[in-house]
């Protein structure tokens, strides 16, 4: 009985030594991050194409006063990346994790969360001073990403929020659609609208990545990925690692691209994605301008819908049935 017990000692004692030679290497994995990560923008400076909401984070990192700020636009434009920019900026390393609260408004959304962790965060008092020696702005920084998933409720007790704590919190909302944002909010807020990326910034993008990671790549492959992701560099980046990890030591083609980007929902590829593939054929395709109207306006209300939370299903069959109605109208 003895042996077995000093031999079961010994059999758990050695994975345990094992484990710890191993720690290096399994340390060396972890540190492996998705290319949109390893990419952001680390300063204001490296944002690209949003001059205006660039030009008013520089005037304050040179010691003028930050309003509360409302970005908008399209996905993958830089609004989550360009606020953490100008914070770690206006912090630095050691101060940003206490001075900046981050919530995705799309999870945490209730009236509960504003009463509990924003009021609490912002009710904080802070010193303007770094440990580095450089100026630190007196105040924090609340980012509410996805602000416009908010309920109302929500949005009407943030208001008293931002009132009350003026003095050391300043607010950033981030939001796709601004007319779900409720007016007293956004007139106590300055707004900045994100455009979509240009073709040739995405394209220095891309470039500039496949140069960092060393990837074989074709002219059209990266136009392929700028047409896709629709003014989304976050697609982009997103679809040009699935590429290269697909093909591993490989250049990287544009049939390759196509595949990834993916047209069909049976293969689970997304509904909007069709949404806007189809739109091009639509407006390529030899229709009159009245059933092109037809089939535009009925895209319209399923995107709605798709943005509401309908299902895609149905509504892949709906746009469907009017685009064959208006096909056989036409001949």
């Amino acid at each position: 009985m003895q042996a077995f017990l000093k031999g079961a000692t010994a059999h758990t004692a050695r994975p345990q030594k094992d484990k710890t030679a191993a720690g290096p290497s399994t340390e060396k994995k972890a540190k492996a991050v998705p290319w949109v990560e390893k990419y952001r923008p680390k300063s204001v400076d490296e944002v690209a194409f949003q001059e205006e909401v660039v030009a008013v984070l520089k005037k304050s990192l040179e010691g003028a006063d930050l309003p509360n700020l409302l970005f908008y636009g399209p996905p993958g434009t830089g609004k989550t990346s360009t606020i953490l920019a100008a914070a770690r900026e206006l912090y630095g390393p050691e101060l940003f994790r206490q001075r900046v609260l981050e919530l995705n408004a799309s999870d945490e959304r209730g009236i509960q969360v504003v009463r509990e962790k924003v009021k609490n965060f912002a009710q904080l008092t802070v010193a303007g001073t770094r440990s580095d020696g450089k100026p630190c702005p007196p105040f924090k920084i609340i980012i509410l990403d996805e602000a416009d998933s908010m309920t109302a409720p929500a949005q009407a007790a943030l208001r008293r929020t931002m009132e009350k704590e003026s003095r050391t919190t300043r607010f950033c909302l981030i939001c796709n659609y601004i007319s779900r944002i409720i007016e007293p909010l956004t007139s106590r807020c300055s707004k900045f609208r994100f455009k979509p990326l240009a073709n040739q910034i995405q394209e220095e993008r891309l470039l500039q990545i496949c140069d960092k990671e060393n990837l074989k790549y074709t002219k059209e492959s990266i136009t392929a990925l700028v047409k896709v992701s629709e003014g989304d560099l976050r697609k982009a980046i997103t679809f040009l690692q699935c590429a290269a990890r697909l093909n591993s030591n490989k250049e990287i083609t544009e049939q390759a691209v196509i595949e990834i980007a993916g047209n069909m929902v049976d293969d689970g590829y997304a509904a909007t994605q069709i949404l806007s593939q189809l739109h091009e054929s639509i407006i390529e395709r030899d229709l009159g301008d009245k059933e092109k109207s037809a089939i535009t306006e009925k895209m319209a209300v399923v995107s709605k819908c798709l943005a509401d939370g309908a299902d895609e299903y149905l509504q892949m069959l709906s746009l469907c049935s009017v685009i064959m109605q208006q096909a056989s109208q036409n001949s």
